[in-house]
């Protein structure tokens, strides 16, 4: 049986910020885990652009699974997201210096889609890790939520069969007790459930 491959997506540091725990994630990443092939994919904390270069890279490699990952500045658990709703509303400027305000992602398009990763088994995965975990309702207005729009808008008619959604990721700073070794833990258990 041919190995799966998992499309992970992380973002590049934004808002003046040095870092983001979403990089340095999916950089300690391994290539492999229990069998399946991660793909890593860094995008830039811009709008369209990063939803372009993942929905291309999943063209080109088909992996059976597309997980994103982000920063969330104020959470203290791992949070994969429910829905991804159709608006851009930014109260700082992308990596490009834009910054839409109360903007369609897709003009005419639907209100929402929800996330079609199993996120229950998700979050009771990762607190079995022992890393706190809790299922989002909103993925906010930023570039996040607009690439999980987009995504979910790929796949919804390009491959529905393909498990697609974002987990947010607090930043250890922010979230005392929660090293990046103890993220990155949960993150692991996370994808384990795709893989069993």
């Amino acid at each position: 049986m041919p190995a799966i491959t998992i499309l992970i997506t992380a973002f590049d540091p934004f808002g003046g910020d040095e870092a983001n725990i979403s990089q340095q994630l999916l950089e300690a990443l391994p290539e492999e885990l229990d069998g399946a092939v991660l793909h890593k994919l860094l995008l830039p904390t811009v709008f369209g652009e990063a939803a372009e270069r993942a929905i291309a890279e999943a063209e080109r490699i088909h992996p059976e699974a597309i997980v994103c990952l982000g920063q969330a500045g104020g959470r203290t658990a791992i949070t994969p997201e429910r829905v991804g709703i159709n608006c851009m509303d930014a109260s700082l400027p992308d990596n490009a210096g834009r910054q839409p305000r109360d903007k369609a992602i897709l003009p005419g398009g639907p209100a929402a889609y929800f996330a079609t990763l199993p996120i229950r088994d998700m979050a009771e995965a990762i607190r079995a890790a022992g890393v706190p975990a809790q299922i989002s309702n909103t993925a906010g207005t930023f570039v996040c939520n607009s690439l999980l729009y987009n995504l979910l808008h790929f796949t919804a008619s390009a491959a529905p069969e393909v498990p697609c959604g974002f987990l947010h990721l607090p930043c250890p700073d922010a979230a005392p007790g929660l090293s990046r070794e103890a993220l990155l833990r949960g993150l692991i258990a996370a994808l384990r459930v795709l893989i069993q």
